[in-house]
């Protein structure tokens, strides 16, 4: 998908349905578009509808009263209660059995729940992102999935390539990952160079964003192995400051190739202020013209 749809729908409340291949990086987008949203400083809380059992599927998702079921000994706040006032994201939503579906497009449309064991309607302000890495049009024409659900959900739709097919985007989503490696592991970043590079852009990243970061990690902690054949070699560190910069001016370079130089469509594109950004190609030595 393209920058700007990301930015147009963090600004709103829409719900919104994220598709795309295994490790496409769909949570990562629902993390941004909360980061990005009125919502940011409430919970972003996300559940795995592949990984739940159908019989504890309820509970996790509404929550429940003591005595509810058998087990059920003290009152339990669900995913989307603890989300209020954030954001839920439901991560393979093509798995959760159909008797939920009709439930959770209830409370999509009258913005209301009920835990498990209780007749008390609770006023929910949640915004609901879903994700899926099926088609869930065709699920639905084979009556796998609601059809109803699927179009209340289809209004706002993010479709994220598998990196095989963008390129373009690899060198900074590895910079990005590196970045996170160093801060996280304290190491200083290890020079990018243009052999490492092409490296990059030659793999098919067949685990898409998961794999990149993965690489990411290994680089940072002399682990590469993306190339088993090539023998590592010493460069000049960098610290983590410098990487950061080296971030940011890609960031931007991308924003003005994909908007020909023109400033206000790179200012949406990047979220900032007309001031802040001409700072910011005064500093990183970038010249507009260079991309009209």
């Amino acid at each position: 998908t393209s920058t700007r749809p990301c930015c147009t729908l963090a600004g709103t409340s829409a719900d919104v349905l994220i598709v795309g291949e295994t490790g496409t990086g769909k949570e990562l987008v629902a993390r941004c578009l909360h980061d990005q949203s009125a919502r940011r400083d409430r919970h972003f809380v996300a559940i795995n509808c592949g990984g739940l059992p159908e019989a504890l599927f309820e509970s996790e998702l509404f929550g429940h009263e003591p005595g509810s079921f058998t087990s059920a000994a003290k009152r339990r706040i669900g995913k989307i209660e603890h989300a209020n006032g954030g954001t839920l994201l439901l991560d393979e939503i093509e798995t959760m059995p159909i008797a939920l579906q009709i439930k959770l497009l209830r409370v999509l449309q009258e913005r209301r729940i009920e835990r498990l064991g209780s007749n008390e309607e609770l006023p929910i302000n949640v915004r609901f992102i879903a994700a899926s890495k099926s088609d869930l049009r065709e699920q639905a024409a084979k009556n796998e999935f609601r059809s109803d659900l699927y179009y209340r959900l289809n209004i706002a739709t993010l479709t994220l390539p598998p990196l095989r097919e963008r390129r373009e985007d690899i060198p900074l989503l590895f910079q990005h990952f590196v970045v996170q490696a160093c801060a996280r592991y304290e190491r200083a970043a290890p020079e990018l160079t243009p052999e490492k590079l092409r490296e990059l852009m030659a793999h098919d990243w067949p685990g898409n964003v998961r794999e990149i970061r993965n690489a990411a990690d290994r680089f940072v902690l002399a682990l590469d192995d993306l190339d088993p054949q090539a023998a590592l070699q010493a460069v000049p560190a960098l610290n983590l400051a410098r990487q950061m910069d080296l971030v940011e001016k890609t960031l931007i370079e991308q924003a003005l190739r994909r908007c020909q130089g023109k400033v206000p469509a790179a200012m949406e594109l990047l979220g900032t202020p007309r001031k802040t950004l001409y700072d910011k190609l005064n500093r990183h030595g970038i010249v507009l013209d260079d991309f009209r």
